[in-house]
């Protein structure tokens, strides 16, 4: 599960916001407002540090910079690598400026926070427009600028399967998959507790789910009653789903754990449990977009949060130079095929998307047939703070009412002080 929390940014941004701060420019062009972070990573060693997500990137990280140095002789520095999750990569950098990364890697869905704090500046790179996705410049761009480089194109979700149980029909609606396991005494896993997965059900039903123009608070109106599909109709489908008998709740581990002991025949997941899955069911493992689901007695496609990970530079380094050289070798085609072939990460490298060997991947071919029903992830912490109480809810077997409801989504919307 691949998604991320808003917790040690939040103060920061919001002192940015009250004086009046806009995105910096970096240490030779910040702007007025911007705050000092003159003394990230100050020092002027020998190292390049460069932040990756974790332990197994570090092997993908040490041939990108023989690489490198095969192509650039008078790179100066040697890399030191770090781990840093890049879901909590805005957190750590923005906590402990003075030892931040010279370069590294996070979930595209931190970028407002980086650039308002001017660790991140634009890249003036043209090639990373015109190399990498449509999708993965917009989500490294604010405003048209392109502020981070794209690194991979996968932090998205959509169903596995073993082929062993299901024909192409039966894949086609939730009612179908979850009527297939029933009948075999097995179970269909999803985290319908966790909101990244939840905004599955809501995204396709015109209802709204945002992150306001603050950069903070939330718009949301699950809740809707005047929706053609309103909010009710939606968690009363879900708390149904949740109470099939085809269905188990869960996310990773329940999904690996269950396929292990063939409890489990279907579950919604991501390309991070693609290799642990081909593991367990070899060739039966069949990936596919999401199906649609019954909700006020209408099919409606389920939808999804495409998320990309990036390369950021901190613009404070003083070894900036050599930090965004460094960061767009990263990025490049010749590394996003090795990342593929090591970690089975989906480019988001054009060229390095269409090897026949990224085409021959079930997990990354299903993620890009569900992109047509994705939306980038750009929420407040408020959602997530919401989900943790409307979570256990969902899934308690209980029906949920228009007041739990209507108490949720003004939660959600909540000002940040509150």
């Amino acid at each position: 599960m691949k998604f991320r929390k808003n917790l040690l940014v939040l103060p920061v941004i919001a002192a940015m916001l009250l004086t009046g701060c806009g995105a910096g420019k970096g240490k030779n062009s910040a702007s007025a407002n911007a705050l000092d972070f003159s003394t990230a990573s100050g020092d002027a060693g020998k190292d390049l540090v460069v932040s990756v997500g974790t332990e197994d990137d570090k092997e993908v990280l040490s041939q990108i910079e023989s690489d490198f140095k095969k192509d650039n002789p008078n790179f100066p520095y040697t890399v030191k690598a770090r781990v840093i999750s890049e879901s909590e990569a805005a957190n750590k950098v923005l906590s402990d400026t003075a030892s931040a990364p010279d370069v590294f890697t996070f979930a595209d869905d931190q970028l407002n926070s980086l650039t308002a704090s001017g660790i991140l500046s634009p890249v003036t790179d043209s090639s990373v427009k015109s190399d990498n996705l449509e999708a993965a410049v917009k989500a490294a761009s604010i405003d048209g600028k392109v502020y981070a480089y794209p690194m991979t194109a996968d932090n998205g979700y959509f169903l596995y399967y073993n082929k062993k149980y299901f024909k192409d029909a039966d894949l086609k609606t939730l009612d179908g998959i979850l009527k297939v396991a029933a009948s075999k005494n097995k179970k269909v896993t999803m985290d319908i507790a966790n909101g990244w997965y939840l905004y599955a059900f809501f995204g396709n039903t015109g209802m709204k789910l945002t992150l306001a123009d603050d950069g903070l608070t939330n718009v949301c109106d699950w809740n809707s009653t005047k929706n053609k599909i309103k909010g009710i109709d939606v968690i009363s489908a879900v708390t149904s789903i949740a109470k099939n008998k085809g269905f188990k709740a869960g996310g990773d581990d329940a999904l690996k754990a269950g396929a292990k002991d063939d409890s489990v025949i279907a579950g919604v997941s991501g390309v991070w449990l693609s290799a642990d899955l081909q593991k367990i069911w070899g060739d039966n493992l069949g990936a596919v977009k999401m199906p649609t689901y019954t909700v006020d007695g209408q099919q409606v496609q389920m939808a999804s949060y495409a998320g990309y990970k990036m390369v950021g530079v901190n613009s404070f380094s003083p070894k900036a130079s050599w930090a965004n050289k460094f960061a767009a070798y990263m990025t490049n085609q010749k590394s996003q095929t090795l990342r593929f072939e090591k970690r089975g990460q989906g480019p988001s490298n054009t060229k390095a998307s269409e090897s026949d060997a990224v085409k021959a991947s079930p997990a990354i071919q299903a993620l890009l047939a569900q992109s047509k029903y994705s939306s980038l992830q750009r929420l407040g912490q408020k959602f997530w703070d919401a989900m943790n109480n409307f979570g256990p809810q969902i899934t308690s077997g209980n029906n949920i009412t228009q007041k739990q409801l209507n108490s949720f989504v003004k939660q959600v919307t909540g000002a940040v002080t509150e």
